[in-house]
């Protein structure tokens, strides 16, 4: 077997040959694939020419035929072991480079350390060698040694890389606050699915069946399932009362004929209003006390104030004694506690609570609106045997979370920069 590079090797069979051989015989007497190899660095060195498919040594190929050509002495050399790279010649480490699996090539780094003139002053003084404690463990303070012990002085103004701690997205912060706020008022925390039947989101609260927040353009409805279905016979009956002619309540309700496949269409709810109403038909007596923070969902335009998704703060108080005053000082409480002394209460109208007010606080050169709260109308808690006043409210989350942190648009609230998230304070 032929042994060194596809170039020495054609060499020896053109020199064994007479001097000249056609390309196709080269082929048949290399082994496959490195007569094009040959031909290449044979070409490249200058050690034959080619006329008419016909290879003749030069006289430079005739001369290497007694010695070693550059790259088979550096790889001779190589062999037996490795060399500085300044060594050898650019020229030919740069070819071999370019020989895939001939050579590699490994970085070492030689560093010098001298004396400065400081150092051999420092030296002439005469030095002591002492051993510093750098780091106080359990064992040097349980076994005395740091007594008579030399520590390592620091330098305050040296340059440290910064170390973050983990710690919670700010969002998930502000709601655990928030929920320590309302039970240490005696809040109990409560929820419900996502998805929800038109009845508890919209019939049983009092909406209206051709009310505009049950359009297709305001609220989000499943088509897998399309429909829930109410078994509560008994409550189906008297909510289509109260909405046809106001049942027992003495309201008129909104008249027409209630639709029972409307309020059996799946959605995704609205607010989370129906996470109280669900509270208070299972805990209809007084005095009780609770509070969700929840998803909900509304077909909002995405801007710098509105989210298809997003969160409520949502509560009630049922208390023989509820009033309006007593609603709009758990209101102004819950801000207060928050950060926020200077709010703005306004009427509303909600069809589910009279009477009804908008919170708003000013911010970035406008009033913003908060949330909504009210008292429970009767028709809304009469089903359910309720027999005292229902204070309700529902804030919004995303907005209390841009006025504490002066943020304008709200989409920053979820895009996850680690810059931010680092530097946040944990407050």
């Amino acid at each position: 077997m032929l042994k060194g590079l596809p170039e020495r090797k054609a060499l020896r069979a053109i020199h064994e040959a007479g001097g000249q051989m056609q390309m196709a015989d080269l082929a048949k007497a290399l082994p496959e694939g490195e007569d094009r190899i040959a031909i290449g660095w044979l070409k490249r060195k200058g050690l034959t020419e080619i006329k008419s498919s016909i290879l003749s040594l030069t006289d430079q190929g005739s001369a290497v035929l007694k010695g070693e050509m550059p790259d088979e002495e550096l790889l001779r050399e190589l062999a037996a072991g490795r060399i500085p790279e300044s060594d050898a010649d650019p020229k030919v480490i740069k070819d071999l480079k370019g020989r895939q699996g001939m050579i590699s090539e490994i970085i070492e780094t030689e560093r010098i350390i001298s004396l400065t003139d400081g150092g051999r002053k420092a030296l002439a003084s005469g030095i002591e060698l002492k051993e510093e404690i750098t780091q106080m463990t359990d064992i040097i303070i349980q076994s005395g040694a740091w007594k008579n012990a030399e520590f390592r002085k620091y330098d305050i103004n040296t340059f440290a890389p910064a170390v973050y701690p983990a710690k919670k997205h700010p969002l998930s912060r502000l709601g655990d606050e928030i929920r320590r706020m309302f039970t240490d008022m005696g809040f109990t925390e409560i929820d419900e699915e996502y998805v929800q039947p038109a009845f508890w989101d919209m019939d049983v609260l009092f909406v209206p069946q051709d009310h505009p927040a049950r359009e297709l353009q305001d609220t989000f409805y499943l088509d897998k399932p399309s429909r829930i279905p109410v078994d509560d016979e008994e409550l189906i009956g008297k909510i289509r009362d109260i909405h046809e002619h106001g049942g027992d309540t003495g309201s008129a309700g909104w008249g027409g004929e209630w639709s029972r496949d409307m309020a059996e269409q799946a959605m995704l709810r609205t607010h989370t209003t129906v996470n109280t109403i669900a509270y208070v038909a299972a805990h209809p007596d007084a005095p009780a006390k609770a509070f969700s923070l929840s998803r909900i969902f509304r077909k909002e335009s995405i801007d710098s104030t509105h989210l298809p998704e997003f969160t409520q703060i949502e509560g009630i108080i049922i208390d023989e004694n509820g009033n309006f005053d007593m609603l709009v000082s758990v209101i102004k409480e819950f801000y207060s506690r928050m950060g926020f002394d200077t709010i703005r209460i306004r009427p509303a109208y909600f069809p589910y609570t009279e009477p009804s007010l908008e919170l708003e606080v000013f911010f970035n050169g406008k009033w913003m609106e908060l949330g909504g709260a009210g008292i429970f109308r009767p028709e809304v808690v009469a089903p359910f045997g309720v027999k005292h006043p229902v204070l309700a409210w529902g804030f919004g989350f995303e907005r209390l979370a841009m006025l504490k942190w002066g943020i304008t648009d709200i989409r920053d609230l979820y895009i996850s920069d680690i810059d931010d998230l680092k530097n946040s304070r944990v407050f």
